[in-house]
Formats: structure tokens, sequence, C-alpha cells
């Protein structure tokens, strides 16, 4: 590598670094804008499950955000917080067992209270299976409301 394009190399891994530790996923579509020219000039981009997260709520909503981003799905970390506090003040093993839902036999669970056949439908690849993993809760919650209300930013009480 020349010494003039090792400047512009970690000049381009900063503004990737920081756009990635945003958790807006904006880091793909702004190579580009920074002179990365071909596939080979930018520095190869982590995929959601190959970076390690924290186990807690910020690393389960980081990680989600990447995951969302690979995926297509809107939303932000200022979103999901606020939704995820209002919901189930963080614990991912909530239960909500006296609504209609759960009168009903399905109850909401998890970070974002989702019912079992909304996780189905919405779940998304990659993600465990399983309701109450916060991060497979809060990528199938943020899917459901991506197709519903156009992202979870735009939902401002129960959904």
């Amino acid at each position: 590598m020349s010494a003039a394009a090792q400047p512009r190399r970690a000049r381009t891994k900063r503004i990737v670094r920081t756009l990635a530790v945003a958790g807006t996923g904006a880091a793909m579509f702004a190579l580009p804008l920074i002179g990365a020219t071909s596939a080979s000039a930018a520095p190869a981009a982590k995929s959601a499950t190959s970076t390690v997260y924290p186990n807690n709520l910020d690393g389960w909503i980081r990680q989600s955000l990447a995951i969302m981003a690979e995926k297509g799905i809107p939303g932000t970390y200022n979103g999901i917080h606020r939704n995820v506090m209002r919901e189930s003040s963080g614990n991912p093993l909530a239960i909500n067992n006296w609504d209609i839902n759960a009168i009903n036999g399905t109850p909401s669970k998890g970070l974002l209270q989702v019912i079992d056949p909304t996780f189905r439908t919405y779940h998304v690849t990659g993600t465990s299976f399983d309701p109450y993993n916060p991060v497979a809760n809060i990528t199938a919650a943020c899917n459901y409301a991506y197709h519903r209300y156009g992202s979870i930013d735009n939902v401002n009480g129960p959904y």
C-alpha cells in the first residue's frame, strides 16, 4: 500500500467504525461517499453474528440493529429502547398473564411483549426461535413494527 493511501484507509476505517458503533448500519452506504471505489478498497464488514455484543440490554439492542441493517428492517436504538422500557422495563423474561391475549391463551412475552403467532410470523432468519431470546424478540418485534407501522420508531404505545 502506498504511503498516500494509508491516511485515506485509516480515515475510512475510523468512519466505518464510528457508523457501526452508532448502530445505524449506515456504514455500508457511506463507503462510496468517503472514497472507497471497490469492494477491495473497503475493510471487510463484520456480520452481526461475528461481532461479540455484551449480554445486556445495550448489547441486545445493538446486535438486533446490526441484524436489522443486514435485513433492511428500519429502526433506531432510541426507538427500540423506548419501547422496551415501556413494555418490559428491560426484563427479557417478562410475560403478561392478565391481558386479553393471555386470557385467550397467547400471553405476550419478552422484551417487546410479542405473542407467539406474531413472533413466528415476523421471526427473522438467523435469530433464535425462542421468543424469550432478547435479540430474537427485539428483531421480530421490529420486523412486525416495520410491516405494520413503518418502523419501531413510529410505535409510541402498546402495539
